[in-house]
């Protein structure tokens, strides 16, 4: 067991620039915690005006989670899935051996985008399966009874979270959920004892066992708790990450996870080789040639990522 935490996580800034030309902040992974249960990764773009190219490019081992806030975003995969994907609604993609897609904005010019992009590695029984896209349009909520003010309202968008499940494909233990706190309402969190988990607030305030955080910022809990009471004065949205602890070795190095460092550099190697990467990872419907390449590797070998809270 990991027993019980309350540590403060900070986001950083990441330039993504090039095609992507945008900013985001990242909170996962950080240098003292890679995982929240099976979670690995978790960004977020906006808010702001902008528009997003993001040319067609490779993952393997993991799961891509995404959470519109605001805005609309246009996905494009080499399953030739073509979907537009709003506020409300998750798209789910499983990597497996290999798939690229791409993500767009709509239209031409700058618009209001903001949303969350998470990932999800996959278990060793899974990590070198086919393929595969889901989009969910409708997940389930549930009610959360206030001790004082108003009830608030989760929505399941991955896993399992107050009895409630959502549809999406999972692989591992785990929970994605989305609470929406009204003003004035203090509310108890039930959780699984034997899970980790994290409290990130995405708008508004929140304060989790009476510490109050700021906006973007992740407090790890840990695990060997039953529920967790937060509260807010004004109004928030949270989302909770947690799931069984992630025992596996895991390599993760720009859009992969593996467990070794040559896992990494063959999957490397075959995105910039054109006959392997079209073998490996297909190609994105209804683009051309454009796609990412992938950077250099560096000049050590890749190496498990480690926690250290």
């Amino acid at each position: 067991m990991i027993g019980r935490r309350s540590i403060s996580l900070e986001p950083r800034e990441v330039p993504l620039g090039g095609v992507r030309a945008m900013n985001v902040l990242r909170t996962l992974p950080n240098k003292d915690l890679p995982t929240v249960g099976a979670w690995c990764f978790l960004d977020r773009f906006g808010p702001g005006p902008v528009k997003m190219r993001v040319e067609p490019h490779p993952h393997i081992g993991l799961q891509t989670v995404t959470w519109p806030l605001v805005g609309d975003v246009r996905h494009r995969d080499s399953l030739d899935s073509d979907v537009t994907l709003t506020r409300g609604q998750l798209n789910l993609m499983t990597a497996g051996h290999g798939i690229s897609h791409s993500e767009y904005s709509l239209g031409e010019e700058e618009i209001p985008l903001d949303a969350l992009q998470l990932w999800v590695v996959l278990p060793e029984s899974a990590r070198d399966g086919a393929g595969g896209f889901e989009q969910h349009t409708s997940l389930p909520t549930v009610a959360l009874p206030a001790s004082s003010g108003p009830d608030a309202t989760a929505t399941v968008v991955l896993g399992e979270f107050a009895g409630t499940r959502s549809p999406a494909t999972v692989h591992t233990p785990i929970v994605g959920a989305e609470i929406a706190l009204p003003a004035g309402s203090r509310v108890a969190l039930p959780l699984d004892q034997a899970w980790e988990h994290a409290i990130v607030l995405v708008e508004g305030d929140v304060a989790v066992d009476d510490l109050s955080l700021v906006r973007n910022e992740m407090l790890y809990l840990g695990d060997s708790r039953a529920q967790v009471s937060v509260s807010s004065t004004e109004g928030a949205l949270i989302f909770v990450l947690g799931g069984e602890p992630f025992e596996e070795d895991l390599v993760m190095w720009w859009n992969f996870a593996g467990r070794t460092h040559d896992e990494i550099a063959q999957a490397r190697a075959d995105w910039e080789t054109p006959d392997a990467a079209t073998a490996r990872f297909g190609h994105v419907v209804s683009h051309g040639a454009e796609r990412i390449p992938a950077p250099e590797l560096p000049n050590v070998r890749l190496k498990p990522r480690r926690r250290h809270i």
